[in-house]
């Protein structure tokens, strides 16, 4: 039992040493200022790297704090409390643009639906709460991987299956969308994960910009796009969706 509480005490200093120190650290550096030797050093660095929360850069071989404790910091912001502030502005979302407002949060390897709101008009639908979607070919999953490191690693290392003909499979031609995603500050899906339906979504940020979600529209192509180019006014009303359950989480700039 002593020697597991020592392994967990000396792996917290290693974490507390990478994130008040400079950004990357060599082994010999961090081994000396913990005053470990460095076969103990390199192991405990290694069981951090499998889970996460450390990186090491491939070209210098130095350590950094990993993604997974953005994942792990951002934790007080409850589903719950994400999914109550953005209840009324996914209703308002649904009703200007007459098609179906979703939330969506990274879950494991994909995109977890957390709300739903129904298409305003008397079609019959079935509530998606609890749906998985996937990362690399939704709207919502092109969001959050290129604003959460998280999801971006999720999406990279997992297979990027070709649901339809239009679906990017290719890893350089989807960390292209996800650069236009960043620049443009939304992302969409035509055809890309099911036929004849299209998406637009848009990041949501907390206080501290971290991203800790995702909103979005997803109707008929015919619908959401005019003359084969997406609706303008349809862009707009997600963007401007999200930057109000922004707002409400605390969030200044956008």
């Amino acid at each position: 039992m002593a020697r597991t509480i020592q392994s967990l005490e000396r792996a917290a200093a290693m974490l507390r040493l990478l994130a008040g120190g400079e950004r990357r650290l060599g082994l010999s550096d961090i081994a000396s200022a913990l005053d470990l030797a460095k076969g103990t050093a390199h192991g405990i660095l290694r069981t951090l790297q499998q889970e996460g929360f450390v990186e090491q850069d491939a070209a210098s071989g130095r350590y950094q704090l990993g993604a997974e404790l953005l994942r792990l910091g951002n934790s007080y912001l409850d589903v719950h409390e994400l999914r109550a502030r953005a209840l009324v502005w996914t209703d308002d979302l649904a009703r200007s643009t007459g098609e179906s407002a979703y939330l969506g949060v990274l879950h494991k390897q994909g995109v977890l639906i957390v709300h739903h709101v129904f298409r305003p008009d008397d079609s019959r639908q079935v509530l998606e709460v609890g749906a998985m979607q996937p990362l690399h070919s939704t709207a919502l999953g092109k969001v959050l991987s290129a604003y959460d490191p998280v999801a971006h690693s999720e999406a990279v290392e997992a297979p990027r299956e070709a649901f339809t003909a239009r679906t990017l499979t290719d890893l350089e031609d989807f960390e292209g969308v996800l650069d236009l995603t960043r620049a443009r500050g939304w992302a969409a899906d035509v055809e890309e994960t099911w036929e004849g339906v299209a998406s637009v979504a848009a990041p949501i940020h907390d206080r501290r910009r971290m991203p800790v979600g995702a909103v979005g529209i997803t109707g008929a192509v015919e619908r959401v796009q005019r003359d084969g180019e997406l609706r303008p006014e349809i862009i707009a009303a997600v963007r401007d969706c999200a930057r109000s359950v922004s707002r409400d989480l605390g969030a200044q700039r956008f």
